[in-house]
């Protein structure tokens, strides 16, 4: 970062003094001892190309499979090289929350853009400036939804088991109360449903497509939720979204997603981004930040903080959400991702998903063994039997440099294709199964 100031050793010591910190140890105090790392052991006087070998062995030891056939929630999906080229320049890394909004005019501009495409995208009226990740918006849109007279919630059990964890954490710190709805033949119990739906009920999230890869009756189940008074949240994968129904089509209340398909890497876990989008009659609630369009004196274009929930600041006791900031580095990668793709392009990538777990189920349902658990429409996930234990079968292709499903509870396996997964990939894979079985 060639405008980048470092600050001098006085002004760190006095920094950590106004912290009550003697030491920047100090400042990870929490973070367990055996965690934390001295130093590299690198042997004394080694040149800059030397020790650059040296990091570079270190860096070997990860394991980078070639081959990826592992969803559930993160995914890999290509990126095209503008957009890290723009989300990397300069100027956008080292921006910050704008405190003094009318200032920062490139930053509101780029979460304004962000917030259209999410609209869009969602067929949502509006949408926030993100949160931290795709659960978390999962809960912060439960905790849109409470009232005096509603504090039951209701969640798919077809949902991912992580998002259903950090509603229940949530909801845990708010008092209101989880109920899960079961499953049948990897759909939510629409039955099940309707006789669990009653005055005490705040809101229903589904996941769409849901943890098995399974495409929901999105738009059924939300007549019914509305019907008894409830609100309807949706969870959905963005890339879906460019074929599939939209939460807005569907009479969602909300829709939250994982962004990390959205132009984000994997990056071994993070850093992800949530987006949260809301129709009109929920905005007031809906938490963080949004950015709006104006004229300023001149009658140029100009951009705002439109809203900004104040009892998260100064009246702390009545507020719903804790969130005072956003993930505004990766959501404009996610904008750039975007722009770049267009909606035509994005439909293309969700076809070629669609089309690769197709081609993907066909391959490995003909070894012996392997059968579809759950028959019918699914978009890129899907889970498929196992005729030996799944660590064998998943130890023995990560062996062969491909990373295979997830292994769930009943001893299945939940695989994942996306538009990377080529048709000798998948071809590569069913031989490795074989070969493993």
């Amino acid at each position: 970062m060639g405008n980048y100031l470092p600050s001098s050793a006085a002004e760190r010591q006095e920094m950590l003094a106004s912290l009550g910190c003697e030491r920047i140890d100090d400042l990870y105090c929490q973070v367990p001892e055996e965690m934390k790392l001295d130093r590299l052991d690198l042997p004394a006087g080694k040149s800059e190309l030397e020790v650059r070998r040296i990091m570079e062995s270190i860096a070997a030891k990860n394991t980078v499979f070639p081959s990826v056939f592992r969803g559930a929630g993160a995914y890999r999906h290509y990126i095209p090289a503008i957009v890290k080229s723009v989300a990397s320049k300069e100027t956008f890394v080292t921006a910050y929350t704008p405190y003094q909004a009318e200032i920062s005019q490139g930053v509101l501009q780029s979460i304004f853009e962000y917030q259209t495409m999410i609209c869009e995208l969602t067929g949502m009226d509006v949408s926030n400036a993100s949160v931290y990740d795709g659960a978390s918006a999962a809960a912060e849109a439960v905790a849109m939804c409470r009232d005096r007279k509603r504090d039951t919630v209701l969640v798919s059990a077809a949902a991912h088991p992580m998002v259903r964890q950090t509603i229940e954490t949530y909801c845990f710190g708010s008092g209101m109360k989880v109920k899960y709805v079961p499953m049948k033949n990897g759909f939510t119990d629409e039955e099940a449903l309707t006789g669990l739906l009653d005055g005490s009920v705040a809101c229903f999230y589904l996941q769409q497509p849901n943890f098995y890869g399974r495409i929901e009756r999105a738009g059924e189940i939300g007549q019914a939720v509305h019907g008894a008074g409830a609100k309807y949240i949706m969870g959905v994968d963005p890339i879906a979204m460019a074929v599939l129904k939209t939460p807005g089509e569907c009479g969602a209340d909300i829709a939250v997603g994982e962004g990390q398909s959205l132009g984000l890497p994997l990056s071994f876990g993070g850093p992800y981004l949530g987006f949260m989008a809301a129709t009109q009659a929920m905005m007031r609630k809906l938490p963080g930040r949004i950015v709006g369009e104006t004229t300023d004196h001149d009658g140029q274009r100009a951009f705002v903080l439109t809203l900004q929930a104040r009892e998260q600041h100064i009246r702390r006791e009545k507020a719903s959400s804790n969130i005072c900031s956003n993930q505004a580095l990766c959501a404009m990668t996610a904008a750039v991702y975007m722009a770049a793709m267009g909606p035509e392009g994005m439909r293309k990538a969700a076809k070629s998903c669609m089309a690769h777990a197709r081609y993907a189920a066909e391959r490995i349902c003909s070894v012996p063994g392997f059968d579809m658990v759950y028959p019918g429409p699914y978009f890129n996930e899907f889970a498929a039997t196992c005729p030996c234990k799944p660590e064998k079968l998943l130890a023995g292709l990560a062996d062969r440099g491909i990373l295979g499903g997830l292994p769930l509870e009943n001893g299945s396996i939940l695989w994942c294709a996306t538009e990377m997964n080529t048709k000798d990939e998948i071809d590569a894979l069913e031989r490795a199964i074989r070969e493993v079985v």
